[in-house]
């Protein structure tokens, strides 16, 4: 079983100060399947005080959403992108701690607020250097260097996985007409 998690991130193509938390989202992610089918969110439900013109983003290998569910974001015209971010990360990376990155993909495929290029740089910054093990990441970070022995083979998987998901999330906004602003 999972433990529910609830984080926040603000991006835009200006400086953010605002550092608490997020209330009404204009896209939310949902990385794992038992927040919805077993309400693992500390909001109830999952998606609470999205934004008109939202969009959903689950990493999911089946629909996951009631039909109440559907009604209410369809009410609201929140689109809704269910893929299976682990399995894409399983193919391309080789594991499921690739996950997130198939998560990011999508995210930057349908918004378009952080191009490829910078993605690249974020993930050379953060692995292509010593591995960091803070209290958060040491035992992700000893995950990580058990998988993938060179950095990289890290930095290349992590890095495809993020550009097939944002191909693949890329296409289904604009076969949707999606113009998202954050």
């Amino acid at each position: 079983m999972m433990a529910p998690a609830e984080s926040y991130c603000r991006i835009g193509s200006e400086r953010i100060y605002d550092r608490g938390e997020l209330v009404y989202p204009d896209i939310i992610m949902v990385f794992h399947p038992q927040v919805i089918t077993l309400q693992k969110s500390y909001t109830a439900p999952f998606y609470s005080g999205i934004k008109k013109g939202g969009v959903l983003i689950i990493n999911s290998n089946s629909e996951l959403l009631s039909e109440e569910d559907k009604a209410y974001l369809a009410n609201l015209n929140v689109s809704v992108y269910t893929f299976d971010g682990t399995s894409l990360a399983i193919e391309i990376a080789g594991t499921e701690l690739s996950s997130n990155m198939a998560m990011i993909g999508a995210v930057a495929g349908i918004s378009k607020v952080v191009t490829l290029e910078s993605l690249d740089l974020a993930i050379q910054e953060r692995f292509g250097k010593k591995f960091v093990a803070s209290g958060g990441t040491a035992s992700l970070d000893e995950a990580i260097k058990k998988k993938f022995a060179k950095k990289e083979q890290l930095l290349q998987k992590n890095m495809a996985t993020i550009r097939k998901s944002y191909e693949l999330a890329a296409a289904w906004a604009e076969s949707e007409k999606l113009a998202v602003a954050v």
